[in-house]
């Protein structure tokens, strides 16, 4: 198992990322949230158009996840103006969970916060999403608050907010 974590650069492998959040979203989120609502969220968060909107006008940075040369996950970053790292998005196939990728992926977030001088690392994450809220504070993550977010078309996220505090290295 080799993992490599390399930044999207090209639009051909941002369009790849586009097209597998498409296929994470629809076998990780039905029993979460309604196929219409998984739908929704892929056009508006998870769509190449979108993706291309966050990185070229909100500072958004996208990571490829690679298992033995298999795109098999992706990250979203952003740095905040105050001293934390926003992880927008942290996606893995479910045929390569438990392989310690999630593990090395958290990793490569913690990498990349230091680099921009940030002291902690934050996101959201739905509140039914149980695999995830549990990944997340087995790595030290610890919820700060909750939200409710309307998304539009009668549709909310119903999240933890959660924040991880760097240590010194």
């Amino acid at each position: 198992m080799a993992i490599e974590i390399t930044k999207v650069k090209y639009l051909p492998e941002l369009r790849q990322v586009a097209e597998l959040a498409d296929k994470i979203w629809h076998e990780c989120f039905p029993g979460i949230i309604s196929e219409g609502q998984i739908d929704y969220m892929v056009e508006k968060f998870q769509s190449l158009e979108a993706m291309i909107e966050q990185v070229e006008s909100q500072g958004y940075t996208y990571l490829a996840v690679r298992d033995d040369g298999d795109l098999c996950g992706y990250i979203a970053i952003k740095p905040e103006s105050d001293n934390r790292l926003f992880l927008s998005k942290l996606y893995l196939r479910k045929d390569r969970r438990g392989r310690g990728i999630a593990s090395a992926m958290l990793k490569r977030v913690a990498e990349e916060a230091r680099k921009y001088g940030k002291n902690a690392v934050y996101l959201t994450v739905n509140k039914h999403n149980d695999h995830a809220v549990k990944v997340y504070k087995k790595t030290g993550f610890t919820v700060k608050d909750t939200a409710v977010t309307d998304i539009g078309s009668g549709y909310v996220m119903d999240d933890y907010i959660m924040e991880y505090r760097l240590t010194k290295e």
